[in-house]
């Protein structure tokens, strides 16, 4: 077992049980539905593939939803790939007619009040530059700095604009009822600005009675003003680097990845590294050196989760991708385990500081007397993810009677979730305990285990004692 967790998109190339059994054989912990490609009927129809190659695996697995949020787009180009060259004029209108590289349009229909003479507008992922010479009632006038080919539905990028439009579409409401009707585990909220934006969701969600997971992308520089504040109100962060690059001075990232990964570590909150992580293997079947460098200073900064985008869903190797990510996580972790024996205080809400003071102690008491694994009963997962955040060297195996809790602890840097009935008594628990470690082989007689757990067990928020426990023959 490696203690970092991996999301694998689900696309084109990972469409099909044989592959997504494969992914899970190589490690995949939550599966990542893009929203931003496809229709409702077509994410239907790849749960409905989905769940059951789930359903029947050993090990628990979660669902994440990627909201689109208001990602400018350019319409459709006619001909397809037609190349811009610096110096050229380009006009960009509101409206959904086809256009061509040098009079397009875009879903944005704001564009032309929102914008203003001398911003940038990047399109592709930055691949072209331009910049505004003027804009008229509706069209926004620009010279092209740097070209290159045009091609439809390519993504706008506009840094030295405060776009009006909400984070939360028409389009993404649709899809976040559907989320909450399909039982998913986790949302991820694109394009945020501010806390509020978070909150908003939060609001809708609990009205309608779902405890779906919030998951808040960073790819704004306005959401960086504002991170801690973001940290706060969201279950999880994701720190999207490919917009941010775009919006922001690409030599930034790294340092605004290292303050995102240190403030979720002292909130106690799961922190995702994302974007071009193994960009290089969608085509080939090895990673550049670069890249596994950057998989391994990811999970040195303290991320909980590695997730996999095109690599996984257009890629020709998704499988070999995430056993590359699988052998990183083991040689870095390896070396954390080693080396690192910092265990940090995280912040905790008053109903949870007792909790969050046993998992520090739990990681020294690791340290000292070098037991095979922990094991906690979480009902909630807030004592596994206190745990988690503890950077405990030996894995966690966290129990729990509730499902949806299981599966969210899939991001939680080495816990691996069990869902069971309560048992009657702490004894009880560690009997089943026992008797699960030595018929998984995950222990041998002998080996000592420390339990944390609390009276009654199912009860959230009651975690008070530590256990040391010897595995014996029954």
């Amino acid at each position: 077992m490696i203690k970092t967790k991996i999301i694998a998109t689900v696309g084109p190339s990972s469409a099909e049980a044989e592959t997504l059994t494969g992914l899970l054989e190589a490690g995949v912990d939550v599966f990542r539905l893009n929203f931003s490609h496809g229709t409702i009927e077509q994410h239907t129809q790849l749960l409905n593939l989905l769940n059951p190659v789930r359903d029947n695996y050993e090990r628990t697995t979660a669902l994440m939803g990627d909201l689109c949020g208001p990602k400018i787009r350019i319409g459709q180009i006619e001909p397809e790939g037609e190349v811009l060259h610096g110096g050229d004029k380009v006009a960009i209108l509101p409206g959904y007619d086809v256009g061509n590289a040098h009079r397009f349009y875009t879903n944005y229909r704001d564009l032309s009040r929102d914008v203003k003479v001398g911003h940038k507008v990047y399109i592709d992922d930055g691949q072209i530059t331009l910049q505004i010479t003027g804009i008229d009632e509706q069209a926004v006038l620009c010279d092209v700095i740097s070209g290159g080919p045009v091609y439809s539905n390519k993504g706008i990028n506009l840094p030295d604009t405060d776009v009006s439009v909400s984070a939360i579409t028409e389009r993404d409401w649709q899809y976040i009822n559907w989320a909450v009707e399909n039982d998913l585990d986790f949302l991820a909220l694109s394009f945020i600005r501010s806390a509020d934006e978070v909150v908003e969701l939060r609001q809708h969600l609990s009205r309608v009675g779902s405890n779906i997971k919030i998951i808040a992308k960073i790819e704004k520089p306005q959401a960086v003003d504002c991170l801690e504040e973001i940290v706060e109100v969201s279950d999880c962060v994701l720190l999207a680097r490919g917009d941010l690059g775009i919006e922001m001075d690409l030599a930034e990232v790294p340092l605004i990845q290292k303050r995102t990964t240190d403030i979720c570590r002292r909130i106690g909150k799961p922190v995702i590294v994302a974007t071009q992580m193994l960009q290089s293997m969608i085509n080939s079947p090895v990673a550049t050196r670069a890249e596994v460098s950057d998989v391994a200073n990811a999970i040195m900064d303290y991320c909980d989760a590695i997730m996999l985008s095109g690599e996984t869903a257009v890629g020709k190797y998704p499988i070999e991708t995430v056993k590359t990510v699988l052998r990183i996580s083991q040689v870095t972790e390896a070396y954390l385990d080693k080396y690192d024996q910092v265990h940090p205080r995280t912040a905790a809400t008053p109903d949870l500081r007792l909790t969050e003071s046993l998992s520090r102690s739990v990681g020294y008491i690791v340290d000292d007397i070098e037991p095979k694994l922990v094991v906690v009963w979480s009902q909630s997962g807030s004592a596994a993810r206190l745990l988690s955040k503890a950077r405990i060297d030996v894995p966690i195996l966290a129990f729990s009677s509730d499902n949806k809790a299981c599966r969210q602890m899939c991001l939680d840097y080495g816990v691996m979730p069990y869902c069971m009935p309560v048992p009657k008594t702490i004894h009880t628990f560690m009997d089943t305990v026992n008797e699960l470690l030595l018929s998984t082989n995950r222990s041998k007689v002998g080996d000592k285990i420390v339990i944390v757990a609390g009276q009654p067990l199912g009860e959230p928020g009651r975690t008070n004692i530590i256990a040391v426990h010897t595995v014996t023959a029954g």
